[in-house]
């Protein structure tokens, strides 16, 4: 995969953010796109190699769609910046590993971003029980070496209904966002060592996403 590529026509859909300038370069989309897509399959293909329990998505339905939904966000441009996928996923519950490579950012990362009210329920009935556990995972050196926890702004400032405001891992159970990701640099991207890096990183966020969607299947 020439990544170069892809950040290439990223910057300059960026520059060109419309439907006219897509609709002249669609071809170059496509190419850039399809490239892409066969090294999710590659890359799927070796995830499934690493870890029996992984699940395989076919890599052409795990990439997002470039367009910004404009009916809830009418303010954005047409298009994305960048291209983000999502492997390793039950389509309902399961939180997926996700890759996002972009003209701004590029980072991989799991979990459930601001999960509805089912799974989050699920989520804290789960450290009720053995928030241990879970702490255990994400104060692990090598956990907090490789990944930032996720802050959506948006926890609770009290405790959630159902739990006393004293509870031992009341600091957990006020999040509404419970996900983690892993800065890339573009010479990270650009590297080609990059699907190994992927791995190594999936791995190292096996124990967390497990213990999600373990927590959110009950």
């Amino acid at each position: 995969m020439d990544f170069q590529r892809l950040f290439d026509f990223l910057e300059d859909l960026q520059r060109n953010n419309s439907k006219e300038w897509m609709d002249e370069h669609r071809k170059r989309y496509h190419n850039v796109r399809d490239e892409y897509i066969q090294w999710l399959h590659e890359l799927d293909l070796l995830l499934q190699k690493t870890d029996p329990e992984y699940v395989s998505v076919d890599a052409r339905k795990s990439l997002n769609r470039i367009n910004n939904n404009l009916m809830f966000h009418p303010n954005k441009p047409i298009y994305k910046d960048h291209f983000g996928a999502g492997l390793d996923q039950n389509i309902g519950k399961q939180g997926d590993f996700y890759i996002h490579i972009g003209v701004e950012e590029c980072f991989l990362a799991g979990g459930f971003w601001k999960p509805k009210k089912e799974l989050l329920d699920s989520i804290r009935d789960a450290i009720d029980y053995n928030g241990a556990d879970f702490k255990a995972i994400i104060h692990k050196k090598s956990f907090q070496k490789t990944f930032q926890i996720v802050d959506d702004g948006d926890s609770l400032k009290t405790a959630p209904k159902g739990f006393s405001k004293d509870h031992e891992h009341i600091d957990l159970l006020c999040k509404k966002t419970f996900a983690v990701q892993h800065e890339l640099t573009r010479q990270d991207v650009l590297d080609s060592n990059f699907a190994e890096r992927c791995i190594q990183v999936y791995l190292e966020m096996k124990p967390f996403r497990d213990y999600l969607n373990r927590a959110v299947t009950v």
